[in-house]
């Protein structure tokens, strides 16, 4: 079974950046596509962004495209989230997720979950 934790969430003004990484237990990481998903206070879990297993296939949900990057590395265990010109829409939870599968944009299909790290973009 996985674990997932992740880091660098933090408090950041709007048209920031920050990095968000996810290292995960397993040494069998590459078997697994990755996903990041959010979700804001009163607001259900939406999609971010997913990544194949090898990294070669990558998807974006419209509200992160030409902002965020999904990246992945197959040797340290770790999925990254590059986010830039951040804006106060984009305050939640951010978690990453991982499925023996193909990616998908589903939060449904993905069975190991890490415990989330809070964003916020506020002046």
């Amino acid at each position: 079974q996985v674990q997932l934790v992740e880091s660098g969430g933090g408090l950041v003004q709007p048209g920031g950046s920050l990095r968000l990484s996810c290292a995960a237990s397993e040494r069998t990481f590459s078997s697994y596509a990755m996903g990041w998903f959010r979700q804001a206070p009163g607001k259900e879990r939406e999609f971010v962004a997913a990544i194949s297993r090898s990294g070669g296939n990558i998807y974006y949900a419209n509200s992160g495209k030409g902002r965020f990057t999904i990246s992945r590395d197959n040797v340290k265990n770790t999925v990254y989230l590059q986010m830039n010109s951040l804006k106060p829409e984009d305050t939640a939870v951010y978690y990453c997720a991982a499925r023996l599968a193909t990616y998908s944009a589903s939060h449904v299909e993905y069975r190991y979950w890490g415990q989330g790290t809070q964003v916020t973009v506020s002046s």
